[in-house]
């Protein structure tokens, strides 16, 4: 199943972003530490590069993520020009604490009253840029939810003297090149129910964590992965957790059993995974046929 889900407001959204890069200093990217490339948004990158703004890319919800991977995706990162990485936890004010002083290191001459920092929030939706946009204020401008695009329209604050700070909805790009890419973003629940069927979703998810994160389906479970394949996780997890049809004679619900799998991963209760990693990605989209320039460590951004 191929993974669409732009809602029309993305549409305006986008277009009120490509006029305010031009009066900004810095791109704050905002992106889910569990799969920062593929929920890495490519209008982001191309209204960006067109102004020639520099990016510091956050990768927010690292205390979810596999801290191996997220080294990877700082390491791959911090190698382009005009990129900047960091990983926080948005609900941490210690984290966010650190952003301006990364962002201004971006803008050096940006640095006084007379020309305060600019910086643009952006990224997909549902990646915490609510959450993030609260703490570094320290009250409540943004909504949040659980739902993926709260935020539907820009708000601009004024932080200090010499910080401003433009908050943006969370914008996804009208296709999805990539299937893998989909089910990555649909698993973090970066798209709407609506575009999705839960339990493709999660037997998705049930097979990066076969192959990478057995032994906390186990944990979690109880129930030995070794000779299922994704589907028969999913069954599985439902006879343990007694997912069964009303008035079906016993049959499994699977749909729920999806959801329970879907809502362990999301929340962390299922343990610190990461969906893909810098050299997964290059396996991937070779399969897939991308170009050497499209692979990480060859795909550069052109920002100063």
């Amino acid at each position: 199943m191929a993974i669409q889900w732009f809602p029309g407001h993305m549409t305006t959204a986008r277009k009120k972003a490509a006029e305010t890069m031009a009066d900004i200093d810095v791109v704050v990217e905002v992106l889910d530490a569990r799969l920062p490339e593929a929920g890495s948004n490519p209008m982001i990158h191309e209204l960006r590069a067109h102004r020639q703004r520099p990016c510091l890319k956050v990768l927010n919800k690292a205390d979810l993520a596999d801290p191996e991977a997220t080294r990877a995706w700082i390491d791959y990162y911090n190698r382009q020009p005009g990129v900047m990485a960091v990983a926080i936890s948005a609900k941490k004010p210690g984290d966010v604490a650190k952003l301006a002083g990364l962002a201004q290191k971006l803008a050096p001459h940006r640095n006084d009253t007379f020309k305060p920092l600019r910086l643009m929030i952006m990224g997909i939706p549902n990646v915490g840029k609510s959450t993030l946009l609260n703490t570094w204020v320290r009250r409540k401008v943004a909504a949040v939810g659980d739902e993926p695009a709260v935020t539907k329209s820009q708000q601009r604050i004024n932080l200090s003297p010499r910080l401003i700070l433009v908050d943006t909805p969370g914008m996804t790009w009208p296709k999805i090149e990539h299937d893998a890419d989909g089910f990555m973003l649909a698993a973090s629940h970066a798209i709407g129910r609506n575009a999705v069927i839960d339990e493709e979703v999660a037997i998705f998810l049930a097979g990066i964590l076969l192959e990478r994160y057995p032994a906390l389906l186990k944990a979690r479970y109880g129930f030995d992965p070794a000779d299922l394949d994704p589907t028969g996780v999913v069954e599985t997890v439902a006879r343990k957790r007694g997912c069964l049809l009303k008035g079906r004679g016993g049959e499994l619900d699977l749909e729920k059993a999806a959801m329970i799998l879907l809502t362990d991963y999301r929340s962390g209760t299922l343990g610190r995974i990461s969906l893909e990693t810098p050299e997964r990605r290059r396996a991937m989209l070779a399969a897939a046929g991308a170009t050497p320039a499209q692979q990480p460590d060859n795909r550069r951004d052109h920002a100063p």
